[in-house]
């Protein structure tokens, strides 16, 4: 097939259906390899440690367990490929983060109720921990509270648009997953360096 690819260099179509076609025989059998090597490495974890780590060295290339863009699968295969990491990333997600709540009634209520207080809004910012993260907005406490009485005010207003109307900003219902390194130490590490931190299921 490689050859045929090196003939087909001036017919751009055909070239490139053939270089897909080897791209795709080359992932098949590089997947084939490691799987191979992991199930060595995991029967020499416990009597062959030297040969493991020379194993571990000519998958990764590297003496440190760094991430090697793959994770295992459900069934313990390793995925290599973008698209099916994404697959059993969402896969992941699907499983351990779906609502399994039922559908309860809401109760609709017509005596008023007092509004979110500025005072309110303030000491609840100033409980909150600093140095995190920001989420997609980029917004962090700090930087609210560096606004002083107008970004408490802004706060404040969307908090009570939010508890007045019932509708949640679109912004606020979206969350953000990344993938954390796993702490070296187990053969995990090789394979599922970018596995979920939560699911050893998935390791």
């Amino acid at each position: 097939m490689m050859e045929e690819r090196r003939c087909a260099k001036g017919n751009k179509e055909k070239y490139e259906q053939i270089h897909k076609k080897v791209q795709e025989k080359c992932n098949v059998s590089k997947e084939n390899w490691i799987n191979e090597k992991c199930k060595e490495i995991e029967q020499q974890r416990k009597h062959a440690p030297q040969t493991m780590y020379r194993n571990i060295e000519e998958i990764t290339g590297k003496r440190t367990f760094l991430s090697t863009g793959c994770i295992k699968a459900k069934n313990g295969d390793i995925i290599i490929d973008k698209e099916k990491i994404l697959e059993r990333w969402a896969e992941y997600i699907r499983e351990h983060y779906k609502d399994d709540r039922k559908d309860h009634n809401i109760m609709k209520n017509n005596f008023a109720v007092p509004p979110i207080m500025k005072e309110e809004v303030e000491t609840a910012i100033k409980k909150m921990k600093h140095g995190k993260a920001t989420g997609p907005d980029n917004i962090s406490i700090e930087l609210i509270e560096a606004f002083e009485d107008f970004g408490i005010g802004k706060v404040t207003h969307l908090l009570n648009a939010i508890y007045d109307t019932g509708q949640i900003p679109t912004d606020l219902s979206k969350s953000i997953f990344i993938a954390l390194p796993k702490k070296p130490g187990g053969f995990a590490i090789l394979c599922a360096t970018n596995a979920p931190s939560l699911g050893a299921d998935s390791c």
